[in-house]
């Protein structure tokens, strides 16, 4: 019997623990916040080098050279290695301006001269329209899968190369994987498609839609493990 006045406290000394998981919740929550900012990283990045791009093919003769420089800086944007993008970006523009500048403006002729063709063919009537067109096109799709192999080269390419070198090799890279190239022309047709319908997007596409693509291009095969195989 407790006596009078006399009041006895009572305290719990259990011990709570954490509930299970919690930590290792606490630890995907970093990882996933982590992946979204490199992932923000990487994006603020290309668009840097896209509008980098855009200024210095206002010079026109400037556009072939610049989107080889970007082409062979992309690799290091993606993969947040290398830093000091912008510095190496304006070496390579250098290095590919002094070693290419004719080509490229070859190559800006004629690609001029090709979207001129298409689009007077396109829009012309009688039979001489489909075979014009039969022959334009081929040769457009040609053209552009060639100089997709040529992107795709240009990350590994080095600094000697020339303008045959490059040709060769893209020339070479197109006949081992022609397929993957094909769905690389159709990826940029369709994107030309939509930009002639709104121009806006070649603010912010023109470089790196071309870049992109041939990095994809340039990607080894993934190989199949034994997790792949479902038996």
């Amino acid at each position: 019997m407790q006596p009078p006045g006399l009041s006895v406290i009572v305290r719990d000394h259990t011990i709570r623990t954490r509930p299970y998981g919690t930590r290792r919740r606490s630890v995907e929550k970093a990882n996933r916040t982590t992946s979204v900012l490199s992932r923000l990283a990487v994006v603020g990045d290309l668009l840097m080098l896209q509008l980098v791009f855009v200024v210095i093919s206002l010079g026109i003769l400037t556009v072939f050279p610049a989107a080889f420089a970007l082409q062979r800086v992309v690799p290091d944007a993606i993969s947040q290695e290398k830093p000091k993008l912008m510095r190496r970006f304006f070496k390579e523009f250098r290095w590919a301006m002094k070693r290419f500048w004719l080509p490229a403006f070859g190559l800006w002729v004629g690609a001029v001269m090709l979207a001129f063709g298409l689009s007077f063919w396109a829009n012309a009537t009688g039979p001489a329209r489909i075979f014009a067109l039969l022959i334009l096109v081929p040769l457009t799709g040609m053209i552009l899968g060639l100089y997709l192999g040529g992107l795709a080269i240009l990350p590994a390419a080095p600094e000697t190369s020339t303008f045959t070198s490059l040709f060769r090799s893209a020339n070479l890279f197109l006949l081992r994987r022609p397929l993957p190239v094909a769905g690389g022309v159709v990826v940029l047709l369709t994107w030309f498609a939509q930009a002639a319908v709104v121009p806006t997007l070649l603010l912010v596409g023109s470089g790196l839609v071309p870049a992109l693509t041939a990095y994809a291009l340039s990607r080894p095969p993934r190989e199949k493990t034994s997790e792949d195989v479902s038996i």
